[in-house]
């Protein structure tokens, strides 16, 4: 029996719509929340194994603002790419397509949460002194950012175990493979090694959530090419590219990407600010999202008027 939302009234309160997009050849599925005459406009990138649902407690906190939260291609209700790799790559270009087909006018801020953060990073970035128009937008508001390698940070030892997983997934024949990778013990297992809330009934909820959306990957490979990718790959490398306004929200006790790394992250950008969130860790965006939506409020109503 799945348990209550703590945000369910909050979120109920915004208005919210479901959409379609064609992207790099296929569909991409997508809610917009929020007044379409809204003055602030965010484009939201969820992170690996979630969907749209994991970011609603932000965006039900969030007052003024329009916000469109796609399902990443292969996650959610999204099919897989067509014609590009599920990589950082792949993403980044699906992304600047989205950018161009739902913010057109470059008025939006592009937003990405954990593997969220780098693919909006790397969307944004460019190797000019002005912005090509599809990948032009406001500010970027990275949260949780993956601040440098998992394959180089203090859970070095655990990422490791959770490649060698995601390997054997790959070795074992592919129904056997899928339903390792869709074991609810594993689920379980990572769940609670991200969650930090002393309060039991927001973990069990937190939990409940992982449940039933962390195993909603279109098929195997989808999801090892994204994963692969979310453990190669870390925002630094497209810092020093990214010119627009920047916001990290990071969190304290966030082990995966924990607090000195973010602050070495902020000076890699030319203009960006970091708001540490206290007393949560990776898991903002469930246990702290009041918090983090503050932080994107403050940011959006300090950026120049367009």
């Amino acid at each position: 029996m799945s348990r209550p939302s703590p945000y369910a009234s909050l979120v109920a309160r915004v208005p919210v719509r479901e959409d379609e997009v064609v992207l790099r050849g296929g569909p991409t599925r997508l809610r917009v929340y929020g007044q379409d005459d809204a003055p602030y406009r965010v484009v939201f990138l969820h992170g690996l194994r979630g969907d749209h649902h994991g970011l609603e407690p932000i965006v039900a906190h969030l007052r003024d603002v329009r916000v469109v939260v796609p399902d990443l291609p292969g996650f959610g209700e999204s099919p897989p790419l067509p014609n590009d790799t599920h990589d950082v790559p792949g993403y980044a270009a699906w992304t600047r397509e989205l950018l161009a087909a739902v913010a057109p006018a470059g008025d939006a801020v592009l937003a990405g949460h954990s593997f969220g953060s780098i693919v909006a990073a790397a969307a944004v970035a460019h190797p000019g002194p002005e912005p090509v128009p599809s990948t032009r937008v406001r500010g970027l508001v990275l949260v949780n950012p993956i601040a440098a390698s998992a394959l180089a940070g203090r859970r070095v030892v655990m990422t490791r175990l959770a490649v060698l997983y995601h390997r054997l997934a790959a070795a074992l024949p592919e129904r056997a493979g899928t339903a390792l990778l869709r074991n609810r013990v594993m689920t379980r297992v990572s769940s609670v090694a991200m969650a930090t809330t002393a309060d039991p009934e927001l973990r069990r909820w937190i939990h409940g959530e992982h449940d039933r959306y962390f195993s909603t990957f279109a098929d195997r490979r989808t999801l090892l090419e994204a994963f692969h990718a979310s453990v190669r790959h870390d925002v630094g490398e497209f810092a020093r590219a990214v010119t627009v306004p920047t916001l990290l929200v990071a969190a304290e006790r966030d082990d995966i990407a924990p607090p000195p790394t973010q602050r070495a992250l902020a000076g890699r950008f030319a203009d960006a600010r970091l708001v540490m969130v206290p007393g949560t860790g990776h898991l903002a965006h469930y246990e702290a999202p009041d918090a983090v939506a503050a932080a994107m409020s403050a940011f959006l109503a300090a950026l120049p008027v367009p």
